[in-house]
C-alpha cells in the first residue's frame, strides 16, 4: 500500500512505498501508475526525470526496474482532483510568460483553485481559456499546472508551469524548500524586536476547519508523528506606525495560512484578517477620532493586509535564476499611507 505522507501547500502528495517481497521485476513508470490511483503514466515519468522518484534513497530513471524490498519515495505535484475543470475567461495580469512557465500577478478576490462553493470563475479556469490555443515547449499543448497557490484575498505573483515536465521539477524545488517566497504584511502591534523566526507546526483547527492552527515542533520526532505540519516563517520590520506595523515575511516552508497563523500565534494578527482575528480594534486608543480612522482603513483595504510581493525560482529548463517582484497593491498602499499619516500626526487625530 502507498502511504500518503504530506502535502506541500495542499498542491502535492509524497508517498512512500515499500516493494512487497514476491514482486516481479517491472519497469518503476509502470509500476508506479499500477499503484497510484488516477496517476498517469506520464505524469509518473516528468516526476522520474524531475528526479523526484527515489529508490532507497536515490534518484532512478523512468525504466528502472523494481525489485522486491525496494523503498520508492515519489513526490508528484497536483493531486487528482474529482470534477471537471472548464475553460472560462478570467480577468488576470500576467507578469511573465515563456514556453514552461508562466506568472500571474494575482490580484485580491480571485480564487486560485476551483473547490466548495467555487468550482466556476477561479483562476485555473482563466488559465485553462488563456492556453487553449498556445503550444509549450516541443509544440504539445500548453495546460496550466498549479505548483502553489495563495489565498482568495491575498494579492501578489504566483507561479504556474505549462507542461507536466516543468511542473515537476517546480515541485521539487517547493517541496525542498529552494524557492524564494517574501510577502509584505500590514500587522497589528508593535515589536520589541526588528526581527524574528516564528517556528510551530500548523494544522486544522478541531473547531474551525476554515482555519490553521499552530502546534508545539518537538525536535527529533519524526514528521509522520508530529502534531500539525512543520512550519517556519521569518519576519522582519520594514516600518512601525505605533499601533500597526509593515513587515516583510520570508517563508522557509509553504502551508496554508502560514502567515496568517503564525502571525496571530505571536499575538500580531494581519490587519483586516477576519478569519483570524484582525478585523477588530486590537490596538490604540479609545477615542471615537482613533475608531473612525480605523473603521475608515478596514474600508479602504477590505481583506487581510498580505501581499506575496518577491518570487525567486530556477527555471525548470534553462536552470537560470528567476527573480519577480509586484509592487504593492493600491488598497494596501492607500491602507499604509493613511496609518504613516496617522503616525506623523497622532495628537491631532485623537
Amino acid at each position: 500500500m502507498a502511504e500518503e505522507l504530506e502535502e506541500v501547500q495542499e498542491m502535492y502528495e509524497h508517498y512512500r512505498i515499500a516493494v512487497d517481497r514476491g514482486q516481479d521485476m517491472l519497469r518503476i513508470d509502470k509500476y508506479l501508475q499500477m499503484r497510484l490511483e488516477g496517476v498517469s503514466r506520464t505524469k509518473v515519468q516528468a516526476a522520474t526525470k524531475a528526479g523526484c522518484v527515489l529508490v532507497n534513497g536515490q534518484p532512478v530513471k523512468a525504466n528502472y526496474k523494481v525489485k522486491p524490498k525496494d523503498d520508492i519515495s515519489i513526490l508528484l505535484p497536483e493531486p487528482p482532483h474529482n470534477f471537471e475543470l472548464l475553460p472560462e475567461p478570467v480577468d488576470f495580469k500576467i507578469a511573465y510568460e515563456d514556453e514552461d512557465v508562466l506568472i500571474v500577478d494575482k490580484h485580491p478576490g480571485l480564487v486560485v483553485h476551483p473547490g466548495v462553493g467555487n468550482y466556476t470563475g477561479t483562476l485555473l479556469n482563466g488559465l485553462l481559456y488563456y492556453l487553449q490555443d498556445k503550444p509549450t515547449r516541443g509544440g504539445d499543448q500548453a495546460k496550466p499546472f498549479l505548483v502553489h497557490r495563495i489565498d482568495k484575498d491575498t494579492s501578489g505573483l504566483l507561479l504556474v508551469a505549462k507542461n507536466e515536465e516543468a511542473q515537476a521539477v517546480l515541485a521539487k524545488q517547493f517541496f525542498e524548500h529552494t524557492i524564494e517566497r517574501k510577502y509584505n504584511a500590514l500587522v497589528w502591534g508593535d515589536f520589541a524586536e526588528d526581527t524574528g523566526t516564528i517556528v510551530g507546526n500548523l494544522g486544522r483547527s478541531p473547531q474551525d476547519r476554515r482555519v490553521m492552527c499552530v502546534y508545539p515542533y518537538v525536535e527529533g520526532v519524526p514528521e509522520e508523528e508530529q502534531r500539525g505540519k512543520h512550519a517556519v516563517t521569518h519576519w522582519t520590520v520594514v516600518e512601525r506606525f505605533g499601533y500597526v506595523t509593515l513587515v516583510e515575511c520570508v517563508l522557509e516552508t509553504g502551508r496554508t495560512h502560514q502567515i496568517r497563523a503564525h502571525m496571530r500565534h505571536i499575538g500580531h494578527p494581519l490587519f483586516n484578517d477576519a478569519a483570524y482575528g484582525g478585523d477588530a480594534i486590537l490596538k490604540g486608543t479609545t477615542f471615537s477620532k482613533y475608531k473612525q480612522f480605523v473603521m475608515n482603513c478596514f474600508e479602504t483595504l477590505p481583506r487581510q493586509a498580505l501581499h506575496a510581493r518577491v518570487l525567486g525560482f530556477e527555471h525548470p529548463a534553462t536552470r537560470e535564476h528567476m527573480h519577480f517582484e509586484s509592487p504593492m497593491p493600491e488598497d494596501m498602499e492607500r491602507c499604509i499611507g493613511r496609518w504613516r499619516d496617522y503616525a506623523a500626526n497622532r495628537d491631532l487625530m485623537q
